[in-house]
């Protein structure tokens, strides 16, 4: 009775390489049904040539995954290593097909800089199904299956000797059909990002390699020559600047750019009064938080930004260094590094009842405790003037409709789901705009606050980057800048500039919205914090500062 239970066993045992070869299988069909869905849409994969390039790419696709966990998946981690690869490919492609984004070194970059609030607003009952099938159940199937024990050297001739097999063999047909597949990856670049694995170990690499490179660098001290050029001989004559960044604000449902719903009413009452000017063709550094929110600040310009390793100090170093007072506010998910070296403050331990709850807050709630924290900044620096960030919620995605409370929603019925591929074009884009009509009243409510106070006083808001509503099956945000569409990259902006402002500076709002129309993009707002302070340093560039042509007329 024995002997036949051992052969049972012995049949019921899996090669540690064959195991890996049905990971290998599953990886490149269900793993990968986003990257198959769309190649199977688009316009060249038709006939019999393209079902023979799909062929082909399908089994270059399992040559190459199987080279390449035939080289660092062994037996000893091979269960663990398959249950990240199932979550890792299951939640790439899950956002890959409901949202359109791709994975990138961006937007890895993206979910390590997320917290508790962002993720909960991805969680959905969608997301947990596709979990259950992609991961749960092909894991548990997986965990349960006993694995040979196999001695060292036989294991390594034949893991190795599969491994390069597959990979000649991939080779061998990328070769054979490479016309059709450069063509098509050359044509249609977003593909070239949703090869599971391969796009998450490539992003994984390309953002901890380039952050441990530039975490090794010492910070670089800029603008130590920085002063502000016309000091003030009192308290009250010293400049308040609040400086609002705005979160997944797009110019393309800005009422102020022309979008045929008025989501801006209160700004454009502003507008008339002839003290606040709308920028209506600016472009944004990047298309995430994580990108542009140190660009902007930063004084190299998106160009060399994207190509520097080394780490800067940003604009409120030099602006505090100049002895202003320097505060950042932030109902967000955190800087990205921007204001480590200044006074700052999150909401997200605040618990005031009428701007938030279960733990988050609106962005309200920053104008509130804006007073108090005003009171606690060095007496000196602010006798010399102020300087403000305020980090907006603003519009950020999926779950727009938790961005504006009730009494300002304009635009019904709106879409209340996280899903948003669940929810009709119009209802997202109801959530949306109710979320611009929320980030005009806080503008709004933040200019007439400033017009109260006793001192020269300005504002001026700016988005980080925009954002996609579903066009071309695109959502939210973070593609490549290079294949980012215009919703994603294109911003609004507005200065503000109270009546004792625009006295002390010498300045006339004509001056400004003279320029209302000029192409603007993040690499100006270094230069414009410092002309807009009178904050003089030998890194200021007075052309791509808005505010020096009118100085000039002085």
């Amino acid at each position: 009775m024995t002997a036949p239970i051992k052969l049972l066993s012995a049949r019921t045992d899996w090669h540690p390489t064959t195991l890996l070869a049905v990971l290998t299988v599953w990886l490149c069909t269900v793993g990968n049904f986003p990257f198959w869905m769309t190649i199977w849409n688009l316009p060249e994969t038709q006939g019999f040539r393209a079902l023979t390039t799909m062929t082909s790419l399908w089994l270059i696709l399992l040559g190459l995954v199987g080279w390449f966990l035939c080289l660092w998946v062994w037996p000893r981690w091979l269960k663990p290593a398959a249950m990240v690869m199932l979550l890792t490919a299951t939640s790439s492609s899950y956002f890959m097909l409901t949202y359109g984004v791709v994975i990138d070194p961006s937007m890895l970059a993206n979910v390590v800089q997320t917290d508790v609030r962002e993720v909960r607003d991805l969680l959905s009952w969608p997301m947990l199904a596709a979990l259950m099938v992609g991961v749960v159940v092909p894991a548990t199937w997986l965990w349960r299956q006993p694995v040979r024990a196999v001695s060292a050297k036989p294991l390594i001739l034949r893991q190795l000797g599969v491994a390069m097999l597959a990979l000649l063999v991939a080779l061998g047909l990328f070769w054979m059909s490479f016309q059709d597949i450069a063509s098509l990856t050359r044509n249609h670049k977003p593909l070239r990002y949703m090869i599971n694995p391969f796009n998450s170990v490539y992003a994984i690499a390309r953002l901890f390699v380039g952050q441990a490179a530039q975490a090794s660098q010492p910070l670089q001290t800029i603008g130590e020559d920085a002063q502000v050029v016309a000091p003030v001989s009192t308290p009250d004559q010293a400049p308040l600047v609040v400086f609002v960044l705005g979160e997944t604000a797009r110019a393309a449902n800005f009422g102020l750019s022309g979008y045929a719903r008025d989501t801006t009413p209160q700004l454009r009452q502003l507008q008339a009064q002839g003290d606040l000017t709308y920028f209506s063709d600016v472009k944004s550094c990047g298309t995430s938080t994580q990108a542009s929110v140190p660009c902007m600040f930063s004084h190299l310009g998106k160009a060399a930004y994207e190509g520097n390793n080394q780490r800067f100090e940003s604009v409120l170093d030099v602006l505090q260094r100049a002895g202003l007072a320097v505060l950042w506010l932030d109902n967000q998910s955190g800087c990205k590094g921007v204001c480590e070296r200044v006074p700052t403050v999150s909401t997200t331990a605040l618990k005031v009842a009428e701007f938030c709850q279960d733990g988050e807050c609106l962005d309200e709630v920053m104008l509130h405790e804006l007073p108090k924290q005003l009171a606690a900044l060095d007496p000196a620096k602010r006798s010399k003037g102020t300087v403000v960030v305020m980090h907006q919620m603003g519009s950020h995605g999926p779950a727009y409709y938790k961005r504006s409370p009730d009494a300002i929603k304009q635009f019904k019925p709106e879409c209340s789901s996280h899903a948003l591929q669940n929810c009709p074009p119009e209802q997202i884009v109801n959530a949306y705009d109710n979320s611009i009509l929320y980030a005009d009243h806080f503008i709004a409510k933040t200019v007439h606050w400033l017009q109260a106070q006793p001192r020269p006083t300005a504002l001026m808001y700016m988005s980080d980057h925009g954002e996609s509503l579903g066009e071309k099956g695109l959502y939210l945000h973070g593609m490549p800048y290079s294949m980012a569409p215009k919703e994603q990259t294109h911003v609004p902006m507005v200065v503000w500039l109270s009546k004792p402002m625009q006295r002390q500076r010498g300045w006339s709002m004509s001056c400004l919205q003279a320029q209302s129309g000029k192409a603007l993009t993040h690499d100006n707002l270094f230069h414009s914090l410092l002309g807009l302070t009178q904050v003089k340093t030998s890194l200021a560039q007075p052309e791509l500062d808005i505010f020096s042509a009118c100085s000039a007329t002085r």
